[in-house]
């Protein structure tokens, strides 16, 4: 039997890591890097939902898969840039439907589904959820009307930020990369708001911070790290704006154990094996959940505060920690 990894070649050491843990389990492990799909890896798929792998791992029947790790996706990357758009782009999209196509009808474990991540991702069911399950969040406004974000900040006497719900970047001229990262709303934006009807955006009050937390849940095991992230100007909004600087200033955190029940809970609630959760500490104590992430980053805290990680991941994936089956309703409180 085999454990499929599914990211693509630029990705980072995650892969690598987990398939060495994976390995040292007795597993074998085929790494499919979704980039070099349709160009330089081979898949076949008949309609049984058997068929067959081959390119840089090897060759591989899928039948012997057991196990799927789905971490990235850049299908059709290889599919050469200067084709006919009108040709390229349903290349990519038959190239994307056979790729996920062969995952669903495998019918094995996923870490997670695609459908199950889609649905995880949602931030507004994310924050109802939370809230469902007592979880302490904040007060949030996602929209594109800016008399609805005046009225919001007026009652938001310590202020408000703004951010999207999803991660993404814009490029200079130069081609530099510029993370659209968490801001605080200043007043006179606020009369400059008509933006709003091209994109809407997310509006939180603005808390103040003792730390901010990762919290990462494989499976059962939550594992949480803290960052002074107030420690530098730049990051006190948004601690990536300083994710470089502070790399090892990461340190092991104890969660209080209703948020880690809580924790769990809403990975219960939302069906996911793995998730990267967001809190902040403000400095009364408060846990305050912003969001979890169904593919979130994790390579930094293996390395500090040194986090296992990459063996938690490959526990659930060869079958030896507990596996979470789709979405669970809430709990009666």
């Amino acid at each position: 039997m085999a454990i499929l990894i599914v990211t693509h070649s630029q990705d980072n050491e995650a892969p690598r890591a987990v398939r060495r843990a994976l390995e040292s389990r007795g597993e074998r492990v085929y790494r499919f890097d979704s980039d070099l799909f349709p160009t330089e890896i081979q898949l076949s798929l008949d309609e049984a939902g058997g068929g067959r792998l081959s390119g840089p791992d090897g060759a591989l029947d899928l039948s012997e898969v057991s196990a799927i790790w789905y971490r990235r996706n850049a299908t059709g990357a290889g599919i050469p840039k200067d084709m006919d758009e009108q040709l390229r782009k349903p290349s990519v999209e038959e190239s994307r439907r056979l790729l996920f196509g062969m995952m669903t009808a495998l019918g094995v474990f996923q870490l997670d589904a695609l459908d199950v991540i889609r649905r995880a991702e949602h931030k507004p069911l994310q924050l109802k959820l939370a809230r469902a399950l007592g979880m302490d969040v904040p007060r949030t406004l996602m929209t594109n009307d800016p008399e609805a974000v005046r009225a919001f900040a007026a009652s938001c006497p310590g202020g408000v930020v703004t951010k999207m719900m999803a991660s993404f970047a814009v490029y200079d001229e130069r081609g530099r990369e510029q993370v659209v990262f968490t801001t605080p709303l200043e007043a006179s934006e606020l009369e400059d708001l008509e933006g709003l009807d091209l994109c809407p955006m997310t509006f939180q009050e603005r808390l103040a911070k003792a730390v901010e937390l990762r919290v990462t849940v494989v499976g059962e095991q939550v594992m949480a790290a803290a960052i002074d992230s107030q420690a530098l100007p730049k990051a006190r909004e948004d601690w990536r704006r300083e994710g470089a600087a502070l790399v090892d200033a990461w340190k092991p955190y104890t969660l209080p154990e209703p948020v880690r029940v809580q924790s769990l809970q809403l990975m219960e609630a939302l069906g996911l094996n793995y998730g990267a959760f967001d809190f902040i500490v403000t400095p009364e104590g408060r846990h305050v959940f912003l969001e979890v992430n169904p593919a979130g980053e994790f390579m930094w805290l293996m390395r500090n505060p040194g986090l296992p990680i990459d063996e938690a991941l490959a526990d659930v994936l060869s079958g030896r920690a507990v596996r979470r089956f789709g979405p669970k309703p809430l709990p009666v409180r």
